[in-house]
């Protein structure tokens, strides 16, 4: 049993596949990819072919190593499907930006299902904040101290994610184009979207956007100099 975006919802690209197999009344799925924009929908067509019979849905979300708030709709999905059925369900092993985009939502990466975390947890080293537990070379001062600079880090964290969520939807449209117009690969395609930024001194997201828009019917052609930028890259890459 698989599942995969279709390439209307994703730009051409294949960013979600759920591999899935039942063992009597337990069924196991393993989301591979992106939890972008359409993988609410390839969610709710393989729960959607799962047999009646199932009481428990068990998720292994490892192999997914991005996710923007499109994978919140992810969880609506899987929260709607629990409720309709009365079963069980678990989303387990997150890891990496998904794990973050989890905890900057306030859920709980253990049982994202559950709704916000109230524990107010967060450990690191011997210490642990939120729960007033330290080591006892801790004082509180240094306490407070440690958790000033994990705000500070979680702020920067924070920003940089909202860059990459915001920016991400035109880097994968513009990322397609490429793709489907030199017939190069989705590795391809990203390095003319970085060597045109580098060699025309543009943000990536700029440089994707303006790809995106000269794609349209009757869309702007790129301004001269990030055109002359776009087609070294491509010409490097058809050399290399």
């Amino acid at each position: 049993m698989t599942s995969a975006a279709s390439p209307h919802l994703t730009g051409g690209l294949n960013t979600l596949v759920i591999r899935g197999r039942v063992d009597a009344d337990r069924a196991e799925l393993t989301p591979c990819g992106e939890l972008v924009h359409g993988c609410a929908d390839v969610l709710a067509r393989t729960l959607a072919e799962l047999p009646a019979g199932i009481t428990r849905v068990e998720l292994d979300m490892a192999d997914v190593h991005f996710m923007d708030t499109a994978g919140l709709q992810f969880l609506d999905v899987l929260g709607d499907f629990r409720r309709r059925r009365s079963l069980t369900v678990t989303v387990t092993n997150w890891n990496g930006q998904p794990r973050r985009i989890l905890e900057l939502a306030g859920l709980d990466t253990a049982d994202p299902l559950a709704g916000p975390d109230t524990t107010g947890t967060a450990t690191t080293g011997t210490a642990t904040t939120g729960t007033a537990t330290t080591g006892p070379a801790l004082t509180t001062s240094a306490v407070a101290q440690e958790r000033a600079e994990r705000l500070h880090v979680l702020q920067e964290e924070v920003e940089q994610l909202r860059q990459a969520i915001a920016s991400r939807p035109v880097i994968d449209q513009a990322r397609g184009i490429l793709m489907a117009t030199h017939g190069c690969t989705s590795d391809q395609a990203w390095h003319i979207l970085r060597e045109t930024s580098q060699l025309s001194n543009t943000k990536l997201r700029d440089v994707a956007a303006a790809v995106t828009a000269s794609a349209e019917g009757d869309g702007p052609a790129p301004p001269a100099e990030l055109r002359t930028a776009l087609q070294r890259a491509i010409a490097r890459r058809n050399r290399g």
